[in-house]
Parts: structure tokens; sequence; C-alpha cells
């Protein structure tokens, strides 16, 4: 039966440790005493910010104005071309065969920022590399999201603060929006995946960088491999690809090792010492260095 740390961590006693014996602290995100804990705040931010944005998109999108436009009522239930949900008003989804994700149509996204090849490079849109990140092609791909930010970025906020994890979702989005423009030309692309790919890079960093403050280290390995599956899953839908996600997995990847680095154990060991004696453990080691310099060289290049 596995021994916790997190009492020795917290500046208990071995005794007390014994008595916690088969208590294994969260494996993803060990806490120390002394570290602070922040009140997240901007993870929410942005979850509101991509609500609005879907909101705005499907008031510009009018699904009803412009299929009464184009066709019938009749023709378009016939055709399979009418709006869904149609009780929404303006608000209705474009015709499943146009957007299976319950969304605006391909236009109304490109006029709200979408991610094109052609007018990143020939229309010197370069803005369209930020924006396309708060952009969704449906209420599905919005949902997937957002409960994937809610349960990545939650509690990374809280253990690194606003500061660092904000940087790592932003350059990490900008870096899959640059690794689709190099591959995507055919196709607009929308999303936030890239940025919640970084994020989730940014803990597999910070998992190898501060490899001995964790317990359960395979629990930790396979919670992330998890939910990396589930979001590759999610590249095969329209308007989402998975060259986002790659670029943004290797941003946030290496932006871990820089950003993210922590104590190793037997530095945070020294809350548990009698009083008056110290701790002769350097506070990181020599390869958490060797990962750092190396991430931030790669990152740089990149």
């Amino acid at each position: 039966m596995a021994t916790s740390r997190a009492d020795v961590e917290k500046g208990g006693s071995t005794k007390q440790v014994k008595q916690e014996a088969g208590k294994v602290p969260s494996p993803l995100y060990p806490q120390h005493e002394g570290e602070r804990e922040w009140t997240p705040w901007l993870v929410p931010s942005i979850l509101v910010a991509n609500l609005v944005v879907f909101v705005l998109a499907m008031y510009y999108n009018n699904c009803p104005a412009h299929n009464n436009n184009t066709t019938t009522k009749s023709r378009a239930a016939a055709d399979g071309q009418q709006c869904v949900a149609r009780f929404l008003g303006r608000f209705s989804f474009q015709p499943l065969r146009q957007n299976p994700l319950l969304g605006p149509s391909s236009a109304t996204m490109v006029k709200m920022g979408a991610l094109v090849w052609d007018k990143v490079v020939h229309g010197h849109e370069g803005w369209r590399l930020f924006t396309c990140m708060w952009m969704h092609a449906g209420i599905l791909h919005l949902l997937a999201n957002m409960l994937s930010l809610l349960f990545i970025g939650l509690r990374l906020e809280q253990q690194f603060g606003y500061v660092r994890i904000g940087g790592i979702y932003m350059l990490s989005g900008l870096g899959g929006s640059v690794l689709s423009s190099l591959f995507i030309r055919g196709s607009i692309s929308v999303g936030a995946s890239g940025a919640l790919f970084g994020l989730l890079g940014a803990m597999l960093s910070e998992l190898l960088s501060n490899w001995t403050i964790y317990t359960n280290k395979v629990a930790a390995v396979l919670t992330l491999l998890f939910v990396v599956a589930v979001n590759l899953v999610l590249g095969i839908l329209p308007h989402v690809n998975n060259f986002a996600h790659i670029g943004g997995f290797i941003t946030g990847f290496l932006l871990g090792f820089v950003l993210l680095m922590r104590p190793h154990f037997g530095w945070m060991e020294r809350y548990g010492l009698p009083a008056g004696a110290t701790c002769t453990s350097k506070k990181y080691l020599p390869y958490q260095w060797a990962l750092m310099a190396v991430a931030l060289v790669l990152a740089v290049a990149g």
C-alpha cells in the first residue's frame, strides 16, 4: 500500500504519514506547503468569451432568413436543407447536410474570422491565426471543447496562476493555427482545440519535469493519454483538424518545460524537518534545467 507524500510535503511528521497510509494525493496536481494557490478567473472568462462569440455567430448567421431567400420551405424540407431547431428563430442551426455539428454556415464562419489559408497568405489577414481559436463549428464542437477547458484549465490556473496558463493557452492556439495554415489549404478551420491541446502538452511536460513530486505516476500518464485520445477523435469532424491539435500540443509541451518547472520532492521535504534543521538539497535538479534549456531553444526556433 502506497504511503502518501502529501503530509510530508505540507510539513507533517513521519508518524502522521504512517497514519495516512493508503491515502494518495491527486495524481495530476500535487500541492506543496508554501506554494500559492490561485483563484481561477481567466479560464471561466475564456469560456464565457467562447460562448458569446458562438451566440454572435448564430445571430449573424440567421439561417431562416438566408434559407427562405434561396428556396421554399417545402422544397427545403424535401431536400434536407431546412434549418434545424427553427423554434430558435434566427439562432436556429444550419441544415445537417451543411453543418452536422449544429452551428452556422461556412460563409458565416469565414466572415467572422475562421482560419482560411488563402486569406492569411495572400490576403495578409494574419489576425485570423488568433480569431479562429475563439470560434466553433457548432454547439457540439463548443460543448466538447468547453468541457475539456474546465477539466484541464481550472486546476492548472489554480496551481500555476493566470499569467503562465494564459500565455500557454494563447501561444499554443497560435502554434496550432500556424501548423494548420501549413497543411490545411482547401478548407476552413475553427476552434479552441489547439489552445486546449497546448494545455495538455504543458501538463505532460510538467509531469516529466517535476517527476519526483508525483506519487501515482502511472495514473497521471494514463489520464493525460486518455484525454488526448478523446480530443484527437474530434479531429475527424468538419472544420476541426488534427494539425491544430498537434501544433498546439507541441507548443504547449515545450512551454511547459519553461514555465511550469517546480521544486523537486527533496527540496519540499524541508517542511518536515525539525526546527533549526537546514535542507542541503538544491531547489531544482540538473535534468530540470537541461529540459528547460532545450525546450526554450526549440520553442524560440519554432
